[in-house]
């Protein structure tokens, strides 16, 4: 692990420089979104295609025009989805209006109260786009079991839940990351729960492939500094995977060693 440089996340035959991935909603407005996009150093945006005016109503302000495809990647996402059918349908939409775009973030909900994955929906739903011809990264459970059905099934992502989507709790169950990361052959990124900048540093230093948030930066006192903070603290969580963090020990150990020293 150590000495490695790092390559950049590649996702489904395309390398991206951030490794942390941003979403669209919850600013105060466009010119928000604009700034904070910005300063997050993202290279690929999520939009949930039920909420987010992207050309489904010409009439409106588009986020387009703040966050344009020509230097961001969109990432399309079934968000407000509660079955396979609407999300189906949702991610289909989203590929129309941006022009055949293959790679989106599959996100089937089981209830309105927890925002919790529905994973036999989200099973369902990733055969049906994979055959489709989508290129499917997918929000699902901290189960490694289904991480690695979806992987099976040609997912080109898996994205386990850190914690409730929205609520800032962190993460709470870093084994079953380090079980689904140890086990994986595709990229492994947290999405939902992360709540401050270590909650970024921890997932990378665990060994994700990367972070998606939102609320954590639009829900900031200030979103476009925390944008930035979100930004430095995946690059040094990932500085320090690759390092190689040292040993944790039961008793303490000098840096400055005895033998050697100076005797008065």
């Amino acid at each position: 692990m150590q000495n490695q440089k790092d390559s950049g996340l590649t996702i489904a035959g395309t390398t991206y420089r951030s490794r942390l991935l941003v979403g669209s909603g919850k600013y105060k407005d466009l010119e928000q979104t604009r700034l904070a996009t910005e300063a997050s150093g993202a290279d690929i945006i999520t939009v949930a295609i039920r909420r987010v005016n992207i050309g489904q109503d010409p009439n409106a302000p588009s986020l387009l025009d703040v966050v344009p495809p020509s230097r961001y990647t969109i990432l399309p996402n079934s968000a407000g989805c509660y079955n396979a059918e609407d999300a189906v349908y949702t991610l289909q939409l989203g590929r129309e209006l941006l022009g055949g775009h293959k790679l989106c973030k599959l996100e089937v909900l089981g209830d309105e109260r927890t925002l919790f994955p529905n994973m036999p929906e989200t099973l369902k739903a990733a055969k049906i786009l994979v055959q489709d011809g989508f290129d499917v990264m997918v929000y699902c459970s901290d189960d490694p079991i289904q991480a690695k059905m979806l992987e099976d099934i040609g997912c080109v992502a898996v994205m386990p839940l850190a914690s409730l989507i929205g609520s800032g709790m962190g993460i709470l169950n870093p084994w079953n990351l380090s079980l689904i990361i140890e086990q994986s052959s595709v990229p492994v990124l947290v999405d939902a729960g992360v709540g401050t900048a270590s909650d970024a540093a921890i997932a990378m230093e665990l060994g994700c492939d990367g972070v998606l948030m939102n609320s954590a930066i639009a829900a900031a006192q200030d979103p476009v500094r925390m944008a930035s903070a979100m930004g430095l603290a995946v690059q040094a969580g990932r500085e320090a995977y690759l390092a190689g963090r040292m040993p944790r020990k039961f008793a303490a150990s000098p840096s400055s060693p005895m033998s050697g020293r100076v005797v008065t």
